[in-house]
């Protein structure tokens, strides 16, 4: 039993309190937040219906005493952040570990092919031959909190493999330090680092910096990945006669802010090769500093950097500054399927002048500054226009209308209200909510948490968010979002309670409400067929409360009013055997005249705002809010 100080009798007389009350031979809590919801609900609900066993279920697990004893710690936000652990895990909130140094030593050539939730300090330095390797580091957990201070630095001929560090993961704060510096000879391979993660905030430091004829390849960092940010501060710096290959760095990532500040610089000798960054990207927010500056006999090649992205902004300020008799190659910069905006501010040039440059594309609506002379660099093409082939390619054709849409909207995820019929085949999205799993807190432990921007640095105390953190990042994140602005015509409100939330929806709403949501997530990313379908309402326009999971410490949803809409429920069928396998909610937004003309929405269905009416589902632990019938 957890120790709470000085209100220890307060805990006792009212858990002897609670003893008296059994119903029905059952014991039941009165003084319980779920206990405390349940009557709230009825004060504030005028009709009869059936409680939302979707919406319960988010409600505290605390019990009264707990309740209680957290209630009291959190008026002292320093009581509070002490006892972080056990509120944390009693409350279902969603922290990171204090994750300290690693102590342990291991000798001998090592085979690790499951780790997590630790920190390395030093692994591997100054080994002498053998071959050490991870083939599971960290992967497929949530909120994982890793780091990796060194990694086989100052070994002689040893040979390194990482296969896999922080894949799957969601909300991953990891970072690592150094990887082989200053080895001599040996090799290092590093297949996958961060790879389907959601939501990272990853950072590596070094690889491969002040080696001697050492031959390392890095296959693929932060791939498939979605929002959150990463960086990679130096790969290959002041290497002697290495051979380093990147592979793959972003590709295919959703909202990802990245930074890379060093490849290759000062190398001497070196054989460096980068394949592909930012490959595929949705809104990208790429920061490339330095490219083989100041390398000496260099040959160094960077085959794909943004190719086939979708907006976003890109900024690479140096390709080989200064370098001396290098030979160096860019295939590809931006070849974009939808213009974003991208700076290059520096290819070649300085004070050296036996350089070899070779430029093959670089892509459209593009500033380019600072580039070297036409005696020492060329280049290919320089593209002004995107090609027939490569507005073509970034199109996919649409399952229900036939019309090209942007290949980065899921089909499905927006659709026209005529799709709803009876009999109708259509692409579902994937509804499933890839969010941490969380719980509401309790009103009077919520009333006694800064939630303002102006309180930040006591919100990042209480939940141990480090600076520069991922859980620093989060907090920031939804603050801010939650003091936006609301758009014309819009009520909106951040809550972290049912209380909240239920006060939200009958202010805008009136108390004969009800809330909805999907299901199930059966039919997530294959095709579905639209069985029998209700208005609500009679399919008259009315206004809606929808309301939106948001990533905090806590359950977090931001709601808003909607005017303007059309809510069905729909029965969704297996194509092929008609059988019943979700009961889906839709929305349709009447009037988009105020939406943004890069909407997701126009982007898939090709039109413009206010010319058509956007249908969407409600996703699994999101919900809608309306006047009950």
């Amino acid at each position: 039993m957890h120790k709470f100080n000085n209100f220890t009798p307060i805990l006792i007389l009212i858990f002897s309190s609670i003893n008296v009350f059994v119903f029905a031979g059952k014991s039941e809590d009165p003084f319980s937040p779920q206990a405390y919801v349940n009557r709230y609900w009825k004060k504030q609900i005028s009709n009869d219906l059936p409680k939302p066993l979707f919406l319960m279920e988010k409600v505290s697990p605390l019990t009264a005493v707990q309740s209680a004893a957290f209630s009291k710690l959190a008026g002292d936000q320093n009581s509070l952040s002490t006892n972080l652990p056990s509120f944390c895990s009693a409350a279902n909130l969603l922290c990171f570990p204090d994750v300290g140094p690693s102590l342990e030593k291991h000798s001998g050539d090592v085979n690790f092919k499951e780790y997590s939730e630790k920190n390395f300090t030093n692994y591997g330095s100054g080994r002498l031959g053998g071959l050490d390797s991870f083939k599971n580091y960290s992967n497929d957990g949530n909120s994982a909190l890793d780091s990796f201070r060194r990694y086989s630095r100052d070994s002689v001929g040893h040979g390194d493999k990482f296969s896999t560090y922080a894949r799957n993961t969601n909300v991953p704060d990891q970072s690592f330090n150094t990887y082989g510096t200053k080895a001599t000879g040996g090799t290092g391979d590093f297949k996958g680092y961060a790879q389907d993660v959601n939501v990272p905030n990853m950072r590596f430091t070094s690889y491969s910096d002040d080696v001697n004829g050492r031959v390392q390849t890095f296959a693929s960092y932060s791939e498939n990945a979605n929002a959150g940010d990463q960086s990679f501060t130096s790969y290959g710096k002041k290497g002697n006669a290495a051979a380093n290959e990147f592979k793959s760095y972003g590709n295919n990532s959703n909202v990802i802010g990245s930074s890379f500040s060093g490849y290759g610089e000062n190398g001497n000798g070196a054989n460096d090769s980068f394949t592909s960054y930012g490959e595929n990207g949705n809104v990208p927010q790429n920061n490339f500093k330095s490219y083989g500056d100041g390398g000496n006999g260099a040959v160094d090649s960077f085959a794909n950097y943004r190719d086939q992205s979708n907006v976003g902004d890109d900024n690479f300020k140096s390709y080989a500054k200064s370098s001396n008799a290098a030979e160096e190659k860019f295939i590809n910069y931006g070849n974009s399927f939808n213009e974003g905006t991208d700076t290059f501010s520096g290819y070649g040039g300085g004070t050296v002048n036996n350089q070899k440059f070779g430029f093959k594309m670089y892509g459209v609506n593009n500033t380019f500054k600072d580039y070297a002379d036409k005696k020492r660099a060329s280049f290919a093409t320089y593209a002004t226009k995107a090609s027939a082939a490569q507005l073509e390619a970034m199109k996919t054709k649409s399952a229900v209308s036939g019309k090209p849409v942007n290949k980065w909207i899921e089909p499905g995820k927006f659709f026209r209200e005529s799709s709803l019929i009876t009999g109708t085949i259509m692409p579902m999205p994937d509804v499933r909510d890839k969010m941490p799993k969380r719980s509401f807190l309790p009103r009077v432990i919520l009333s006694k948490l800064p939630f303002s921007s102006s309180k930040i640095g006591d919100l990042q105390k209480i939940f141990h968010a480090e600076e520069n953190s991922s859980m620093a990042s989060i907090i920031a994140d939804s603050l801010n979002e939650c003091e936006r602005k609301p758009s014309a015509g819009e009520s909106k409100r951040c809550v972290g309670s049912v209380e909240d939330m239920i006060d939200f929806a009958t202010s805008v709403l009136g108390r004969n409400v009800v809330v909805r949501t999907t299901d199930n997530t059966n039919g997530s990313g294959k095709t579905v067929k639209i069985g029998s379908i209700k208005k609500i309402n009679g399919g008259k326009v009315t206004k809606s409360v929808s309301c939106h999971q948001s990533l905090f410490p806590y359950l977090l949803y931001y709601c808003h009013s909607v005017p303007k809409v059309r809510v069905y429920e729909a029965d969704l069928l297996d194509p092929t055997t008609s059988s019943n396998i979700n009961h889906g909610v839709a929305i349709c937004h009447i009037d988009t005249s105020a939406w943004s003309p890069t909407h997701g929405a126009f982007l898939s269905l090709g039109s413009e705002p206010g010319k058509i009416e956007v249908c969407h589902w409600i996703f699994e632990n999101d919900m809608t809010w309306a006047v009950a019938e």
